[in-house]
């Protein structure tokens, strides 16, 4: 190697000074030091509250499993009133779990569509009127869903359950005994007309953020509009379609008023979604906790607190499902 470019070279660049790092940080002004103070406080006080309800109720559900002659998490049977008192969550686990899919399988796949036709297909004169529409329904409280459900939904699903029951009756899933329609698979469609404003607002914004440059590479490349949704819409929205549906997913999960004003619970498992369900955790706390006696709340925060862990784990879950799908979304490009 020649020495006199060795000789010719810039000497390294000295490392910079904390001053340096805290002015590239933009935090050197007053009005910086306080908002980041402010964020830094605000994201802390929220893991406190968050912790604190976490032992409140852990605290209170001690209390009850440790009286509890059955088992908390299998017993078919809830009778806190008795001595000793058996109770268990079986029931409403399914039940949650159970209403919660059926919600997802049917409002996912339609947010999705709505969120595409507006974004990519509707003119804007027809897209924002629409869009305006789902933004007021997205505010609707839930025991109004739950009034139209009991008045409207519920007497029309007579014709859905007896065509169920006359076509896919075989395979006991849909067989119906001509009962009040109060059933598990009432509950699952009131959900998904719950949480399908939520999906499609969170899918239309953020399909809204494709790249206008992807779009048009692929239509000069000739794609159809149909291909270029597939190979540059929705890789580039996948993760933010899997936060949408989460989020519908965790109103699914905790909805009370509505499923309550629809649901006749029996408190068992049913192999059909047309038979009577067993109840959810939401809707079990909301319609006992008025009648229950000092140990039986104690009983239904333990259900509150298996509610709060589930829900817990979805969000979880959707947050290592979007990590790992992060580098596929499109969001560096």
């Amino acid at each position: 190697m020649d020495t006199t470019q060795i000789a010719d070279a810039p000497p390294p660049a000295p490392a910079p000074t904390p001053e340096q790092k805290r002015a590239a940080r933009g935090a050197t002004r007053p009005g910086d030091r306080i908002f980041l103070g402010l964020s830094r406080g605000s994201g802390i006080l929220l893991l406190v509250i968050m912790a604190a309800i976490a032992g409140f109720l852990t605290y209170r559900a001690v209390l009850a499993i440790s009286k509890d002659e059955g088992n908390f998490l299998t017993t078919f049977e809830w009778n806190t009133g008795v001595n000793p008192p058996v109770f268990g969550i079986a029931v409403l686990a399914y039940g949650t779990i159970i209403s919660s899919i059926i919600a997802m399988v049917i409002a996912v796949p339609i947010a999705v569509a709505i969120a595409l036709f507006l974004t990519h297909y509707a003119p804007r004169r027809l897209s924002g009127p629409i869009a305006y529409v789902i933004d007021l329904l997205a505010a609707v409280p839930s025991i109004v869903y739950g009034l139209w459900g009991a008045l409207v939904l519920v007497p029309y699903m007579n014709g859905l359950f007896g065509w169920l029951n006359d076509y896919l009756g075989w395979t006991g899933i849909f067989s119906w005994q001509n009962g009040a329609p109060r059933s598990m698979l009432t509950v699952g469609i009131l959900l998904a007309i719950m949480i399908l404003p939520i999906i499609t607002n969170v899918s239309r914004e953020v399909f809204r953020q494709v790249p206008q440059m992807h779009e048009e590479a692929a239509l000069a490349l000739g794609a159809t509009r149909w291909e270029v949704i597939r190979m540059s819409v929705l890789p580039f929205g996948r993760s933010g379609v899997i936060s949408a549906s989460m989020l519908g997913l965790g109103r699914a999960l905790g909805e009370t008023m509505a499923v309550a004003t629809v649901l006749s619970p029996d408190f068992l498992i049913h192999t059909s979604l047309l038979d009577p369900g067993g109840g959810t955790f939401a809707q079990n706390i909301a319609s006992k906790f008025s009648e229950a006696t000092e140990f039986g709340r104690d009983a239904l925060i333990a259900s509150g607190l298996v509610l709060f862990v589930i829900t817990l784990l979805v969000n979880g879950a959707a947050r290592a499902i979007i990590a790992r799908r992060k580098e596929y979304s499109g969001a560096n490009a």
